[in-house]
């Protein structure tokens, strides 16, 4: 895809507004969480300011979770970072809970209850646990391939925060105090979100690494709620092009009609979007589909009838570490999907490291 034809997609798709915002006492006691009701208000949510901190009577069905919001604190065995291997030394959560409709949302089956989006109002609380983890990760922070990127923290894992960032203001706050920490440090979050506009101009000190979710077109069906993957780019040639570092999470690869041509298209527009831009120092992170029983059953809940092949027949048993089952493509398709994605990847963006393949 021609660079130009980028550029004339550069304005972002309108901001997902939640129709509810729950703002609990405590979250409104902080600035952080007062200025994000506010700029809830204004956008045009509700906004009930609740007396105390309990959450109560949420709504059950899932169109009506999916657009309520809840302003909350997160205590402290919620701010702690946990290891989150492969992909950095450290997550930590700016807020749980994703405004988009993807069919194979990794989430289903991960957060318990009602799926409204969670988002943290103490900020300061949550960002002061993340120095004295300087050096101490098992991904990048002693892994000679990566140590490049220093201790890297992870803040996407049960989010997008870009999607949630013209309420909650919360990626700006800590891309900023990235930009100030004069460390070996990385923030690192994924999107599918294109509102980077905001960011732009943030005194960001190369410290962050902005990863966009894509796909072959015949998976963006099972994307609802997310912009379109010529939005994504625009998104990511604007922000390359602003300095940050650039990755690509390749996911869930699927086996869809003419696959193997689709994905090649998909790298080769990643290629043209982020043509000149002076130093992406790209990543690209390969994470074929896979589903748990826990995660299907809540998918075919939530998206009925909606096309995605969850079919054990279909799969390969895999136990995890912790004595989890999921149901991945067999050896066979996997290799298959792997030296076809490696060799495209090669061809089309030879200077990008590959992370890892799962």
């Amino acid at each position: 895809m021609p660079s130009e034809a980028l550029a004339d997609l550069a304005a972002p798709a309108r901001p997902w507004v939640p129709k509810r915002v729950l703002a609990t006492r405590a979250a409104l006691s902080w600035p952080e969480g007062e200025a994000m009701a506010e700029r809830a208000a204004a956008l045009g949510a509700e906004v009930v300011r609740l007396p105390g901190d309990r959450l109560t009577n949420l709504p059950e069905a899932y169109r009506d979770a999916k657009t309520t919001m809840a302003l909350v604190v997160a205590p402290p065995s919620k701010r702690r970072p946990q290891p989150i291997p492969p992909s950095a030394d450290w997550r930590f959560d700016l807020a749980t809970g994703c405004p988009a409709h993807c069919g194979y949302c990794y989430l289903a089956g991960s957060l318990a209850g009602p799926p409204i989006i969670r988002a943290h109002a103490n900020l300061p609380e949550i960002l002061a646990e993340l120095p004295p983890l300087l050096g101490r990760g098992q991904v990048t922070s002693r892994n000679a391939a990566r140590a490049a990127e220093g201790t890297t923290f992870e803040c996407s894992c049960y989010t997008d925060p870009l999607g949630l960032e013209p309420i909650t203001g919360a990626l700006a706050a800590t891309i900023r105090f990235f930009g100030a920490w004069d460390a070996a440090v990385q923030l690192r979050f994924t999107t599918k979100y294109d509102g980077v506009a905001p960011l732009l101009g943030l005194p960001h000190g190369r410290r962050t690494r902005i990863r966009f979710s894509v796909n072959a077109r015949g998976a963006e069906r099972f994307e609802g709620g997310a912009p379109r993957m010529t939005r994504r780019l625009a998104a990511m040639r604007q922000a390359a092009l602003a300095g940050y570092r650039i990755g690509l999470t390749v996911a869930p690869i699927m086996p869809v009609p003419d696959w193997e041509a689709e994905y090649g298209r998909l790298l080769a527009d990643c290629a043209a979007a982020l043509a000149g831009a002076p130093d992406p120092d790209l990543t690209v992170e390969l994470i074929t589909h896979r589903f748990t029983e826990g995660s299907r059953e809540v998918l075919r809940g939530w998206y009925p009838g909606s096309g995605l092949e969850m079919e054990e027949a279909q799969r390969s048993r895999k136990t995890t570490k912790f004595g989890g089952v999921k149901w991945v493509f067999p050896r066979e398709r996997m290799a298959e999907l792997r030296t076809a994605l490696e060799a495209s990847l090669a061809r089309h963006l030879p200077g990008a490291r590959r992370l890892y393949w799962t």
